[in-house]
């Protein structure tokens, strides 16, 4: 049995937990104790090893992780209730055959979010890393063969934009997509995509939360390369999502907008328009996908991992974040959607908002 498979954990017995076990090894100082991280090594654990992960903001939430001594950023283990555990093992289910989305409702599933949201892959020096998930976030966990690989968040249409004012999104959006980085370019960021799409079947218009990333960029190309259905629903979106907060995605991709995300993927692209792959009807479904990394307009810092200060005032990730400017109106749930204007959607204001400056802690992000 994994960390996971234990529903009846919430987030008192964590916090009560990390705080019982820090006492306990305070008071003991002089003896040792070891974690074996691996078959052939083993890390001690010291207090100077363990480092607090601020899960929830509200309601307060703290994990224990403990780490290599040589280097901080380096997570090993997690504490949860009762003793140490390995992040791998954490990210595990025991039920291996199980496969697939699934919707985030435990608070053991939100530490699997969490971990592959701030902790699991080192971040790479071009990539960009966003704010803990708020324990109300709706999230999917993409699980293969009982392990988590993956997952996606969604802001719904008519939920508030942040914590201080009444504005509303306009639209649902995709806010947060990510693929472990040891599971990319196998389809699985075109699969997510393919599933938040068909989720919301049922709307019209649908958002990306902006800025898009490198990545992102080349995973909505090849989506929409190959889903004409979806091109004139998918949306570059800032918060509330007004038509003055929208970008046509296919069309920004056809001015060469996205220049940073098109470049690579041209030639794969070409390939494709001249011979469809026979095999897209097999399991494997939507391969070849430069995968994104993760998209989230919450950017922060990878220096402060595991520190997490300076969050917005309702601890979340949202997208509103940086939407000082360039934002419409508050929008409200009463009035929300009144039908696309006649004329083109009105470019954003915000022009700045791609050069928008990082404040703060996993791994690459947004768009």
């Amino acid at each position: 049995m994994f960390p996971v498979d234990l529903l009846s954990v919430d987030h008192t017995d964590l916090t009560s937990a990390a705080q019982n076990y820090l006492s306990t090894l305070e008071s003991r100082a002089g003896a040792e104790e070891w974690f074996r991280s691996s078959a052939t090594s083993k890390v001690r654990v010291t207090p100077q090893n363990i480092r607090h992960l601020q899960l929830f903001d509200r309601p307060k939430c703290v994990l224990l992780a403990l780490h290599q001594s040589d280097d901080p950023t380096q997570v090993v283990a997690v504490y949860l209730p009762d003793r140490w555990w390995a992040v791998d093992d954490v990210l595990r289910m025991s039920n291996a055959s199980r496969s697939g989305f699934q919707s985030v409702q435990s608070v053991m599933e939100r530490v699997v979010v969490f971990l592959l949201s701030q902790v699991v892959d080192r971040p790479l020096q071009e990539e960009v890393h966003f704010y803990p998930h708020p324990p109300t976030e709706t999230c999917k966990l993409l699980w293969r063969e009982g392990e988590a690989v993956g997952f996606y968040s969604v802001k719904h249409k008519g939920s508030l934009c942040d914590g201080w004012s009444s504005r509303c999104y306009q639209l649902t959006v995709l806010d947060t997509l990510l693929v472990r980085r040891r599971c990319r370019r196998s389809g699985l960021g075109l699969h997510i995509l393919d599933h938040f799409c068909n989720t919301f079947y049922s709307e019209d218009v649908l958002g990306v939360s902006a800025p898009l990333s490198a990545s992102m960029v080349s995973v909505c190309r090849r989506f929409l390369h190959r889903h004409t259905e979806h091109r004139e629903r998918l949306y570059e979106v800032e918060a509330p999502g007004g038509w003055a907060q929208r970008r046509n995605i296919w069309i920004n991709i056809q001015l060469g907008r996205y220049a940073h995300g098109i470049n690579k993927d041209i030639s794969l692209i070409s390939a494709e328009t001249e011979q469809k792959e026979e095999d897209d009807s097999s399991e494997q479904v939507l391969t070849g996908a430069d995968d994104a990394h993760l998209l989230n307009s919450s950017v922060i810092n990878s220096s402060e991992q595991f520190e997490v200060c300076g969050r917005s005032p309702d601890g979340g990730s949202l997208s509103s974040r940086f939407c000082g400017t360039g934002c419409g109106a508050p929008a409200h749930a009463d009035d929300l959607d009144r039908g696309r204007p006649t004329a083109t959607p009105a470019k954003s204001h915000n022009t700045k908002r791609r050069g928008v400056k990082r404040v703060h802690p996993a791994e690459d992000t947004v768009h």
